[in-house]
C-alpha cells in the first residue's frame, strides 16, 4: 500500500518507516486470514481461556456493564471522565479560576472550559468529585461513615 507524502497513514504506525510497516503487516496477514493458529509449534500458541474463567475477549457492545457506580448515570460517568481528562492533580485544591486556567493550559475543548466556568465563585475544590457535585452531576453513593 503506497501513500503520497502528507496523506494520513490511517492505522499505520508512526514509529516505523513504511517499509517496516509493510513487512510487519505481511507477517500478520496469515494469522488474520486463516482464523486459526499459524504457529509451527503448539507450545508457542496462546493458551485458551479455561472453563469458568471470564472471557476477556468479550465485547460488552459499548455499554458500561458493571462500570456505572450506584447513584450515577452513564452520562454522569462520561461527563466526569471528560472533566478529569483535562484536569490533572496539579490545580487541586483550587478555585474556579484555577481550574479554568488549568483546563485552558491543557488545551481542553471549549465545552469543558464552559462547564468549569459554571462552577460557583469563591469555593475551593479539593478533587474532581467536588467539581462534579458543584456542577450538579450525580455522584456515586456508598455506605455512610461507620458502616
Amino acid at each position: 500500500m503506497t501513500e503520497s507524502p502528507g496523506e494520513f497513514a490511517g492505522s499505520r504506525s508512526t514509529k516505523h518507516n513504511p517499509r517496516l510497516d509493510e513487512e510487519l503487516e505481511h507477517e500478520t496477514q496469515g494469522m488474520m486470514k486463516a482464523e486459526r493458529a499459524t504457529r509451527a509449534h503448539e507450545w508457542r500458541e496462546v493458551e485458551p481461556v479455561a472453563e469458568g474463567d471470564p472471557d476477556v475477549d468479550a465485547d460488552p457492545a459499548g455499554t458500561l456493564v458493571g462500570g456505572t457506580p450506584v447513584g450515577m448515570t452513564d452520562d454522569a460517568v462520561v461527563a466526569r471522565a471528560e472533566l478529569a481528562r483535562w484536569l490533572t492533580r496539579e490545580p487541586f485544591p483550587g478555585s474556579r479560576d484555577d481550574l479554568v486556567e488549568a483546563a485552558r493550559d491543557s488545551r481542553a475543548p471549549d465545552a469543558v472550559v464552559a462547564e468549569l466556568q459554571r462552577l460557583p465563585e469563591g469555593e475551593t475544590f479539593e478533587r474532581i468529585g467536588d467539581v462534579a457535585r458543584a456542577l450538579g452531576y450525580p455522584t456515586e453513593t456508598g455506605p455512610g461513615p461507620g458502616a
